[in-house]
């Protein structure tokens, strides 16, 4: 996953888009801010841990290296208008993923890319959320000025020194000062910098120390503000040594690790952020491409329990191993996202965040809309049926499948069931008998 992670990162800075390489040459203009400063805080957490609303939506996307708003500006209003029917929640990272550096000389900000970026959250009625993450190059042994070309496939994933934490923090209360209409705050992206060889313990002290220097600074420029963390990785292998373990794998214990001692020693936190893949780190299915998607719902569960049902949010999740060895017809690929997202479902994942592929034109397999006409792909008809049918307070009832190829989520109102055959199936559901096709995803009234 953390392969996947650094080719979307690359590619976020070399599609063309806002995080262009050929754009990150460019002088941009200066601004200058004053954010608040980081007063000692308290170490303890304070109140109970707090509960997801009802309303909460649940599921969105994660912008990447190409959006609607750095296609045309006529796509741009198809899309908002397209994601404004169901809105979501919806992502951004503060640099990189479609977005230039936004402190290229110390005290002096570049928001551009993130004012277009959230203007578009804003144009489709999103409940948007940011990701801080990445450093300025300055702040992590290289230059000041915009991000040459070079740096941003060698070193956007490098972690801030010690010695600059301070600065990411003061940059992050900068973020939340300038966007008061966002609440939500994801505190950096899969150790990045901080767990650079998966086999040994990550630097998790770094990691903390950072993340309580960005808590203190956002919560004293926004007391109104949401903080979440660790945003980490929860990598799975075929066997070893650990805890949280089930027929899909074996958490790795470095991960575990990890996240005791952030939940430990952290500041505060209003949610758990986390993310992860079925596959393991050796690319494999266990027991098979759907029995792996139980990890999902383990995770969450170990989480919920560890952290005294604190909202467990996923910041992305992976399906489909990474290295290019499985190819899927796209009925396969949707039937076990769909089963994916019932697996958060069930397991009471306040968000699950999909890593939206966009390109700017082609097929675009995977992506939510089409390149060219913003118009919802299937994969965008399977997020928008989610986020309308099944946010976070829905209530779910016990529906069972008369054929356990058929897997089947219920609400009051409404179902969706999921063939995971390569075959039609018949079977009863809800007191009627349905046949679906091979990988058909069907939604229905109750």
């Amino acid at each position: 996953m953390a392969a996947v992670a650094t080719a979307l990162a690359a590619a976020g800075c070399s599609s063309g888009g806002a995080a262009g390489p050929a754009d990150s040459v460019a002088q941009p203009p200066a601004s200058t801010a004053t954010p608040a400063s980081s007063p000692a805080a308290d170490t303890a957490d304070a109140g109970t841990p707090p509960r997801v609303d009802p309303a909460w939506p649940r599921w969105g996307f994660t912008h990447t290296g190409v959006s609607a708003n750095n296609v045309s500006p006529e796509l741009e209003q198809k899309v908002a208008g397209t994601l404004a029917t169901t809105p979501m929640v919806q992502n951004q990272h503060i640099m990189g993923f479609g977005a230039l550096n936004p402190e290229p000389y110390p005290g002096q900000y570049y928001w551009e890319d993130l004012d277009s970026r959230l203007n578009l959250m804003k144009q489709s009625g999103a409940t948007p959320v940011i990701t801080l993450c990445c450093a300025p190059d300055w702040m992590k042994g290289g230059p000041e000025g915009p991000t040459e070309e070079s740096a941003w496939a060698e070193h956007l994933e490098d972690a801030p020194y010690p010695e600059y934490f301070d600065d990411f923090a003061k940059l992050s209360a900068a973020v939340a000062s300038r966007y008061t209409d966002v609440r939500y705050f994801m505190v950096w992206n899969e150790f990045k910098g901080f767990w650079k060889d998966h086999s040994k313990p990550a630097d998790y002290k770094g990691y903390t120390d950072m993340y309580n220097k960005v808590y203190d600074a956002v919560k004293a420029a926004r007391p109104d503000a949401k903080i979440g963390g660790p945003y980490l990785g929860f990598d799975s292998d075929n066997t070893g040594s650990s805890e949280l373990r089930g027929p899909w794998g074996v958490v790795n214990q470095n991960a575990l690790d990890a996240f005791e001692y952030w939940y430990k020693n952290k500041k505060g936190a209003d949610f758990i952020v986390v993310d992860g893949a079925s596959p393991t780190e050796t690319h494999d299915l266990l027991p098979d491409e759907f029995g792996a998607l139980g990890k999902f719902s383990a995770v969450t569960s170990w989480l919920r329990e560890r952290t005294g049902d604190m909202p467990v949010w996923w910041s992305e999740w992976y399906f489909v191993p990474e290295d290019g060895s499985t190819t899927w017809p796209e009925p396969k690929r949707l039937a076990v996202q769909a089963v994916s997202m019932m697996e958060f479902a069930r397991s009471g994942a306040a968000t699950a965040l999909y890593w939206n592929p966009q390109a700017k034109e082609g097929a675009c397999p995977g992506c939510l809309w089409a390149p060219t006409t913003g118009a919802l792909l299937p994969t965008g008809d399977l997020v928008t049926n989610f986020t309308r049918w099944f946010p976070a307070g829905a209530e779910l009832d016990e529906i069972t499948s008369s054929d356990q190829r058929v897997r089947v989520l219920a609400q009051p109102r409404r179902l969706v069931m999921v063939n995971t055959a390569a075959t039609a199936v018949t079977a009863t559901v809800d007191g009627e008998k349905v046949t679906l096709q091979p990988y058909e995803i069907r939604w229905a009234d109750r």
